[in-house]
């Protein structure tokens, strides 16, 4: 009895009406059935794991290159795996390494291996976005729930963070599985909730354990109150032993690779916080207060606008109702949205800015923003439920409903389409090393300017290697890691330190390689934009290099606004304001190779 009474009291603070004595059948758990919502989640994710451009050049090299490294004995080394520096674990590489190599056993190019790490990727945050839709719509409201899951099925946010190899984005869905654990207020899954948040922050990106505070708050607050206590600290200490036991797998894993004893989570944070003059992610570029605004308006359009009202409209809704206003709910309410907003806050206030930092806190703005929406509805809906007036004003709130979330879709599906067709090329253009029989054994394939969009070493055959060459960038590049034949040797590599690594981002002479060593060149040309002596036009230097792929690519400083923020049609006769411009992304090839002599 007290269960069933408890279920009716939850929904009550976000639907605004008022509690009842009498017992009420339970509404429907579900709108959507959870195979049906996984089905949804894998069409989203699936489709962003094989088309989604890659956002960050850091998701190449400090993630798919030592993937590569562990998969098939080489690969591109940046400087934080450095035994020297130890910021990033080699227990998450490691886990993807192993989907890689067993993926190998069925498929034979690595290309198709690297679409089935990310595939395994999709398939995750499929999964852990049905279990967080079934704990909403449970607790909260199956109307929660459902708009819950428009939104992050159709964000171009969600998008591009579902199956992106960044620990950033496991940390968002370790955070889901921590989310729906909490949610769970009847069996109190406290202990299991920080396990996963735990995982995220541990294996994943410290910082995200920030976003379990709340919840732990208002789990430690209801219990004060209701006598249970005791039971709480309880569940917390033993949550907090499994952390315990995932950060000793941590450090061994990372001891057999770095061969030292590291914590890699107080490295990272460490180096972000207390890096000194001249260190720390601000030597990467700082962006404006206003970056995460822009960001999060372009990826969840109005979404974000409802998740930013979360917070107004509960207070709201506290003080001008408060019959309809239960403490324990309105506390749990609290917590549930507050994630958000602290997360917003503390990354605006960071002077370094970067759009994956905001990947843990989407399911938390997901939900901010189907609690939003859920409280406007029903406070609409409560008045005048009967008659011809009720019914007239329920057609005008559905009307309402659709109208929002159609928008909201069109305006996601138009960003997603629009990113996939303008910036995917280098995806694509390196399709004939495989499919041609024009690649050898030793061949190098060279980057100059374009070395920050390289797609990882998956991409090229067997045998062939990436390298660098001048441009105008005088930042500090990769090395490489030292090529391994068997496990020993793989551990023994990545426990060596490199040369020419530093923290500072200085450049490193020794990176580059003389163009006359390159069998294969990368570049890009824009019409728009003048070569220069260390970035020639390579692309038309006929007498030296002929074209092998060229694949269309935006050329942003040259295209209107709304051509860079959505896909727009290339219609002939459409104004030249709305005309998306194009450069070429191309794989280059040498003519005339000379032949080696005695």
């Amino acid at each position: 009895m007290a269960s069933a009474r408890k279920t009716v009291e939850v929904p009550s603070v976000l639907t605004g009406k008022p509690l009842r004595s009498k017992k009420r059948p339970p509404p429907p758990p579900y709108y959507l059935p959870l195979n049906v919502t996984l089905y949804v989640g894998l069409i989203s994710n699936g489709i962003a794991a094989f088309l989604a451009p890659i956002q960050d050049c850091d998701e190449v090299f400090n993630f798919w290159e030592p993937t590569h490294y562990l998969d098939h004995g080489y690969g591109l080394q940046t400087w934080e795996y450095s035994p020297v520096y130890s910021i990033r674990s080699w227990l998450y590489v490691t886990i993807h390494a192993i989907v890689g190599k067993s993926s190998s056993l069925a498929l034979t190019s690595k290309s198709s291996q690297f679409y089935a790490i990310r595939f395994f990727l999709a398939i995750t945050c499929a999964a852990c976005q049905t279990r967080l839709y079934a704990a909403i719509c449970r607790t909260l409201s199956p109307k929660i729930g459902l708009f819950f899951l428009i939104i992050i099925a159709f964000s171009p946010g969600t998008f591009h963070a579902s199956a992106a190899f960044l620990p950033s984005s496991f940390t968002m869905y370790m955070s889901m599985l921590g989310l729906s654990a909490f949610l769970d207020w009847r069996r109190q899954k406290i202990a299991q909730g920080i396990m996963w948040f735990g995982l995220g922050a541990i294996v994943g990106w410290p910082f995200a354990g920030a976003l379990v505070v709340p919840l732990l708050l208002a789990e430690i607050t209801v219990g004060s109150f209701s006598g249970s206590l005791g039971t709480i600290i309880s569940r917390i200490i033993n949550g907090a032993m499994g952390c315990l036991v995932i950060l000793a797998a941590e450090i061994a894993v990372d001891y057999a690779f770095l061969g030292k004893f590291a914590i890699v989570p107080w490295n990272i944070v460490a180096y972000n916080i207390f890096g000194g003059d001249g260190k720390g992610p601000d030597i990467f570029g700082t962006e404006p207060w206003t970056f995460y605004i822009k960001n999060l308006l372009l990826n969840f359009n109005i979404w974000f606008v409802f998740a930013m009202s979360a917070a107004p409209l509960l207070l709201l809704q506290a003080a001008f109702r408060p019959r309809a206003t239960n403490k324990e709910t309105l506390l749990r309410t609290l917590a549930l949205i507050t994630p958000f907003y602290m997360w917003f806050a503390i990354f605006t206030a960071q002077p370094h800015k970067e759009e994956r930092f905001m990947y843990p806190a989407y399911p938390f703005l997901a939900l901010n923003a189907a609690i939003a929406i859920h409280m406007v509805l029903s406070y609409v809906g409560s008045k005048n439920p009967g008659g011809s007036n009720g019914s007239l004003l329920a057609n005008i709130k559905l009307s309402i409903v659709t109208a929002i979330a159609l928008a909201a879709i069109n305006a996601g599906l138009l960003r997603t389409v629009g990113m996939i067709t303008a910036y995917n090329a280098p995806l694509k253009v390196f399709e004939p090393l495989e499919r041609l029989d024009i690649a050898q054994a030793g061949d190098s394939v060279c980057f100059g300017k374009e070395w920050y969009r390289f797609s990882s070493s998956f991409f090229l055959p067997g045998g062939m290697r990436a390298k660098f060459i001048r441009s105008e960038f005088r930042g500090l590049l990769p090395g490489e890691f030292p090529d391994a034949a068997d496990y020993p040797a793989l551990l023994d590599g990545a426990s060596r330190i490199p040369v020419g690594m530093n923290d500072l981002n200085q450049e490193d002479p020794g990176k580059y390689v003389d163009i006359s060593q390159c069998s294969f060149l990368v570049d890009s040309y824009f019409p728009s934009r003048g070569a220069s002596a260390l970035e020639p036009d390579y692309i038309h230097d006929d007498a030296q290099w002929e074209a092998v792929s060229c694949k269309d690519f935006l050329d942003a400083s040259q295209t209107g606004l709304l051509g860079r923020l959505i896909w727009i049609p290339d219609i002939p006769g459409l104004p030249d304001k709305f005309q998306r411009k194009w450069g070429q992304y191309c794989l280059l090839r040498r003519r005339n190779v000379p032949a080696e002599t005695d």
